[in-house]
């Protein structure tokens, strides 16, 4: 009796001693992810938790070189119209189903083909897959498609279970299925997202942590000071200006990264009643509120500098850049021109939504003060991001400053914005040419090719303005020195493999 009662207690302090060492790794976000469904999302925290939460069948290295991931190889036709890619072995979803070509098959065609899904515009030149066999798969595209294993190194190649999604339809959301290296536990909205350890992933010895949670706290002061009290061991997008206390605190690093993406104003010009406005109908306005900005006065105010002036989808360091197009001085009698010619010379009223963190709502103070001079009258309505975004993409908006993360390939920072019915064109622009010439650069493997079509769709995108850039971010991360191994990336995300939190 007393041996049974010992062993007992030793089995119990045993189980006690094991869960005190269960290692949770604590991710700060600036915001709460959307729908939680690779096909539906668009939020970039919402990438971050897919980072560990569903592989993709490529993946990129930090010089964004197309890696392997549940693909292992692949090898296109002679003339560009075939893709075939050699699967991994052994790769699972988190609720058993096996990953095959079967697998694959069934999500693109749920990418393509699900009423709710963004990842149309991005697959749009798939026009037939073949199970070769189970561990082989071949795409037939309508025509040549340069920017295809870049979108299968994002949301549309991340691999879903066609069991999960066949049960749940457009609700996989609530409890999504994929296969990467931790499997999702639980989400209570605007609190936190926990991912746990998936034991038969196929990487799972690159994997150190038990469990990940993710939690949102647009503050970024606040999301600092938790990361200072020890409630958080890392967070994504450390504000610029808390760079130097950040390298000054012996108990923090910082690491960061040039970003691919850019921030700006997105315009409703055609996206229901919401624009049916004066900025929404003459392009004159939405030039005059470019010329009233001076876009190295916010990289200088707002971010001492560590961020990069932008007027157009790439930054000025990208190749493709258009160099006709420098970013231009602010010129405030230029602009009250442009509004005089527009009949609105004694000024006019924009309404303009952001985001409710205090980074964002103080760029955009900063706008609207440089607006004013011009005869522009901006009101901000602060909202929670997803709020944001839910009513961006109804149109129930005038003005919307958004960002985007930014993508390896040139076409994923601008074609699902700017062709007619794109899968993030929540501007309503529609320009048959800029759609001529944005699908044109889909369709050629040479530079010149492509940056000539680039360069004239700018053309007309620069008179147009549906989007007004205004910067180019450096991600930037702070972490308590108890953890090691992370390893920055140009897209912003968080890859956990090979991280380790020590004791």
């Amino acid at each position: 009796m007393v041996t049974s009662k010992l062993t007992a207690f030793a089995l119990a302090f045993g189980l006690a001693a094991t869960a005190l060492h269960a290692q949770d790794l604590r991710i700060g976000l600036q915001e709460d992810p959307d729908v939680l469904d690779p096909d539906q999302s668009r939020t970039f925290v919402g990438r971050i938790v897919y980072a560990s939460l569903c592989d993709k069948l490529v993946d990129i290295t930090p010089d964004l070189e197309i890696i392997p991931q549940l693909a292992t190889g692949w090898e296109w036709s002679d003339d560009g119209l075939q893709l075939t890619m050699t699967l991994r072995e052994g790769a699972v979803f988190h609720d058993g189903t096996p990953f095959n070509a079967e697998a694959v098959a069934a999500n693109i065609d749920r990418s393509q083909n699900l009423p709710e899904s963004r990842r149309k515009s991005e697959l749009s030149s798939i026009t037939g897959v073949e199970v070769v066999d189970d561990m082989t798969i071949r795409f037939t595209l309508g025509a040549p498609d340069a920017t295809l294993l870049a979108q299968f190194a994002d949301r549309a190649g991340m691999m879903l279970s066609p069991t999960a999604f066949e049960a749940a339809g457009t609700d996989l959301g609530l409890n999504p299925v994929c296969s990467g290296p931790f499997s999702f536990g639980e989400r209570i909205q605007q609190d936190r997202i926990v991912l746990n350890r998936f034991a038969d992933y196929w990487n799972a010895d690159a994997i150190n942590v038990d469990s990940v949670t993710f939690l949102p706290i647009p503050d970024t002061t606040v999301r600092l000071a938790n990361l200072r009290a020890g409630d958080l061991d890392m967070l994504e997008r450390l504000a610029a200006t808390d760079v130097a206390s950040v390298n000054n605190d012996e108990n923090l690093q910082l690491e960061q990264a040039v970003s691919l993406g850019y921030q700006g104003i997105t315009i409703n010009v055609n996206n229901g009643a919401g624009a049916d406005n004066p900025l929404g109908q003459d392009a004159r306005i939405r030039q005059a509120l470019s010329l009233a900005i001076d876009r190295s006065v916010i990289n200088q105010v707002v971010f001492e500098g560590a961020f990069a002036p932008g007027n157009q989808p790439f930054p000025p360091t990208s190749p493709w850049y258009n160099d006709a197009y420098p970013v231009p001085e602010r010129d405030v009698e230029a602009a009250r021109a442009l509004l005089a010619e527009a009949g609105f010379a004694d000024g006019i009223d924009i309404t303009v939504q952001v985001t409710n963190n205090p980074v964002q709502l103080q760029m955009m103070q900063v706008v609207q003060a440089m607006a004013s001079e011009a005869g522009i009258n901006l009101e901000l309505q602060a909202k929670e991001f997803a709020t944001l975004l839910a009513d961006q993409s109804a149109g129930d908006y005038t003005a919307s400053q958004i960002g985007w993360s930014g993508r390896v390939d040139p076409d994923g920072n601008i074609h699902q914005f700017m062709t007619t019915d794109g899968g993030i064109n929540d501007s309503g622009y529609s320009n048959p040419e800029v759609d001529r010439l944005l699908n044109e650069a889909r369709t050629s493997t040479d530079t010149a090719v492509r940056q000539a079509s680039y360069n004239a769709a700018r053309d007309i995108l620069i008179q147009d303005l549906p989007i007004i850039y205004l910067y180019h971010p450096t991600w930037i991360w702070a972490l308590s020195n108890s953890v090691e191994g992370f390893t920055p990336y140009p897209d912003g995300m968080i890859r956990l493999e090979g991280v380790t939190l020590s004791e």
